[in-house]
């Protein structure tokens, strides 16, 4: 008589971005998964923990390393929790800031998504055409801030510095000629609001090129298409935030609810899906880069014409100017005491929760007016659509769990924190 049972199979440990951190153990029947079990532990960072060892400005950089594709929206969370805390304001222009480059980076999360999930599938291509167009969003990340990645751009009471008058321009060398770097430098000829400009226009053709290699490809359908179905009540049941609980068909996004920085004054559209599968996903995220794209441009338009400080003028949380510093006794003190001991902030609790690219990011933060922070809690929008990894994959085959994880657009620095 043949055996019948179930057998379990190990799929990983493993991650799209091969950091070995998700073990998934898939018990099966036949091909077909009848109950998927995802493990997390193999990463984590304790990024909670630590930031009670490290003053409030000492845990910025952290918020960039959690979600590393989604970088500058993660520090936008820390900050509006800490300025909470401290009740002071944001002047309007790095309001404008931290909407654009909030807005950039939902387009870098977008881009990688949907590169790197066809790779998943088997749609080869299009991985080139996104991250072609990544690299030129990241140069506008290294022209603010000085780092690619890891920008650490955002600070309590606004943002680190003002937009640069200028792009980098490349030179010639052996691996360039004088010819390919005209080309290159063809759009850093101004500011940084000029090169992003410049992206807008011709980003829009851009996802239309990402729609031709996928949207009706009927290998890309055929992997997507039912895949991973979730209605709009067991959505919200589970939690299900961001791009997930759109595709849904649930039309909630913390922008336009609960609008946070410049948002309210921002003329954009929600995307929802109608089936809740993968496909219907995908098709949100394609048409939230088009309405950043949208974003962006109207950020642009007022920067240029509203200029103004972009951090508090409150020196017991922001260090005076270098100038000021070098004639006032008491601002010297002041910024002796910032780089030393770091701000003091009020005892209390706060929470702010803000949409990135992957839902709902939120930051609980506690104080006990100390100068740093006494617990720190995050709730990661990855980690409750991975925790429903069971119920979307019971009855698909083993090559849908890969589908799946790629719906989800999981970054473990964020859900293993």
């Amino acid at each position: 008589m043949a055996d019948i049972r179930n057998y379990t199979l190990n799929l990983g440990p493993q991650h799209p971005a091969a950091h070995g951190v998700l073990r998934l153990i898939l018990e099966l029947d036949g091909e077909v998964i009848v109950r998927a079990d995802p493990h997390i532990g193999l990463l984590h960072r304790a990024t909670e923990k630590l930031a009670e060892t490290r003053t409030w400005i000492q845990s910025l950089p952290y918020m960039d390393r959690l979600d590393y594709v989604s970088m500058m929206c993660n520090e936008h969370a820390y900050c509006l929790a800490i300025e909470k805390l401290l009740g002071i304001e944001v002047p309007e222009r790095a309001q404008y800031i931290r909407v654009m480059f909030d807005e950039v980076t939902r387009l870098l999360n977008h881009q990688l998504n949907i590169g790197t999930h066809g790779l998943d599938i088997g749609a080869m291509a299009v991985c080139l055409y996104t991250f072609r167009d990544r690299e030129e969003l990241m140069d506008a990340y290294e022209a603010v801030s000085g780092a690619r990645m890891h920008a650490a751009y955002y600070r309590p009471g606004g943002v680190y510095r003002d937009l640069p008058d200028r792009m980098p321009q490349y030179k010639v060398s052996k691996w360039k000629n004088e010819q390919v770097v005209r080309e290159l430098n063809e759009d850093r000829q101004g500011s940084l609001l000029d090169y992003l400009e410049a992206f807008t226009e011709r980003f829009g053709p851009r996802c239309d090129e990402y729609e031709d290699l996928l949207t009706d490809n009927r290998i890309w359908k055929q992997r997507t298409v039912g895949v991973g179905v979730v209605s709009p009540e067991r959505a919200l049941e589970l939690g299900f935030t961001g791009p997930m609980l759109r595709g849904s068909g649930v039309e909630w996004d913390v922008r336009k609810k609960r609008p946070y920085a410049a948002y309210d004054r921002m003329d954009f559209d929600i995307p929802v899906g109608v089936n809740g599968d993968s496909y219907d996903r995908y098709l949100v995220r394609m048409e939230e880069m088009r309405q950043s794209n949208r974003i962006i441009k109207q950020c642009i338009d007022w920067l240029r014409k509203n200029p103004g400080p972009v951090i508090s003028d409150n020196h017991k949380v922001v260090p005076p100017s270098r100038e000021k510093m070098k004639s006032n006794m008491e601002e010297l003190i002041h910024h002796f005491k910032l780089f030393s001991e770091g701000m003091n902030v009020p005892a209390g609790e706060a929470y702010a929760g803000i949409e990135h690219p992957k839902g709902e990011f939120g930051v609980y933060l506690v104080s006990d007016g100390a100068n740093k922070p006494y617990r720190m809690k995050l709730r990661a929008p990855g980690f409750a659509h991975l925790s429903a990894m069971d119920e979307m994959a019971r009855g698909h085959m083993i090559a849908d769990a890969v589908t799946i994880i790629g719906t989800m657009d999981v970054v473990f620095g964020e859900i293993d924190r």
